[in-house]
């Protein structure tokens, strides 16, 4: 009687997690991680991080994180201009209203 009991709430448990959504936490990359991802040397992280070449970057402390969401949807969607270009398309453009 005790084991059919638990078999049971077992299967409700199980019934009940499976019709509530679950929203997987937001996941913060380090350095290191992001440089896996990347394949690039931590330095050339910290270098394009401060050149604003790669997205979802924020800085606690001493610390650096990256979202993993952005970083990911942002290689996926291909190559996206640098803030030099930006710069260099915005002074064309207003350079040739004047």
């Amino acid at each position: 009687m005790l084991a059919e009991e638990v078999s049971e709430l077992k299967r409700l448990l199980i019934e009940k997690l499976e019709q509530t959504p679950t929203k997987a936490p937001e996941q913060l990359l380090t350095v290191s991680g992001l440089a896996k991802i990347l394949d690039l040397s931590k330095a050339t992280i910290y270098t394009k991080h401060s050149r604003g070449e790669l997205p979802g970057g924020c800085k606690r402390g001493k610390r650096l994180y990256f979202q993993r969401d952005v970083v990911l949807n942002w290689l996926k969607e291909g190559r996206q201009k640098s803030n030099v270009e930006l710069q260099q398309e915005s002074e064309s453009y207003l350079a040739s209203k004047k």
